[in-house]
């Protein structure tokens, strides 16, 4: 397998069967059946996290973009914590009709079958916080901001855009979340971290700070529609 295509599958390949899941979930209602039961959707989360953690690990000596040595930069650490956490504020502001791709659904643990409360609040702490950053920047900072530069995307610079694939990128993202607005701003943000300190870990760990935050907000509130 040629070098740029496998570093190409290491990117895609996570974020693809993740968002697998999220589609298998619409499939019955699509077809006109009857749609998955609560129990189900609850228990394929961490099955969704598990695959996603298995492709990074299988691929994992691809991400040689992701330098987590950079964090040890005081100055831009600092930085991507603030945008994460600026982000987060925005986030469960803006859950506003207009600014949202349906109602929201929510991802409750606590309805689960006695036993598996913690472990189902676990692994969806786990995935929001550390599986899903790593995932998500790789595909969309890592490799589609700069494959939409070049095909040859990893002779590109880290951090690098133009602007239409900083804005194309960052609406994209947006789209992805039920809260299309925040996701947006949250792609510019994450975009920008990208731009100034041309660190994909810089990315990983603001993305981590705004989705740290946000799980302790469902998890004290109980306001499990932002999850």
């Amino acid at each position: 397998m040629k070098r740029n295509t496998h570093d190409l599958l290491a990117r895609v390949v996570p974020f693809g069967l993740y968002m697998a899941f999220v589609a298998l979930l619409e499939i019955p209602s699509l077809l006109g059946g009857e749609p998955l039961s609560p129990d189900v959707i609850l228990a394929l989360y961490p099955v969704k996290i598990a695959m996603v953690v298995i492709a990074l690990i299988v691929f994992g000596k691809s991400y040689t973009d992701l330098d987590w040595s950079s964090l040890r930069q005081t100055a831009p650490t600092a930085l991507s914590i603030g945008v994460g956490v600026v982000v987060f504020i925005l986030w469960i502001n803006l859950d506003l009709p207009w600014a949202t791709q349906g109602e929201l659904t929510a991802y409750d643990p606590t309805s689960a079958a006695n036993g598996w409360v913690y472990p189902l609040i676990i692994a969806r702490t786990v995935g929001a916080v550390v599986v899903v950053p790593i995932m998500e920047e790789l595909f969309w900072r890592s490799f589609l901001a700069r494959y939409l530069i070049d095909r040859n995307f990893m002779a590109v610079r880290a951090g690098t855009f133009t602007m239409f694939t900083f804005l194309a990128t960052s609406a994209l993202f947006g789209l992805e979340h039920q809260l299309y607005l925040a996701g947006i701003l949250a792609g510019l943000a994450y975009n920008g971290i990208y731009l100034k300190t041309k660190s994909l870990a810089q990315c990983v760990l603001s993305h981590a700070v705004t989705n740290g935050l946000l799980a302790g907000y469902v998890l004290t509130t109980q306001n499990w529609r932002f999850w």
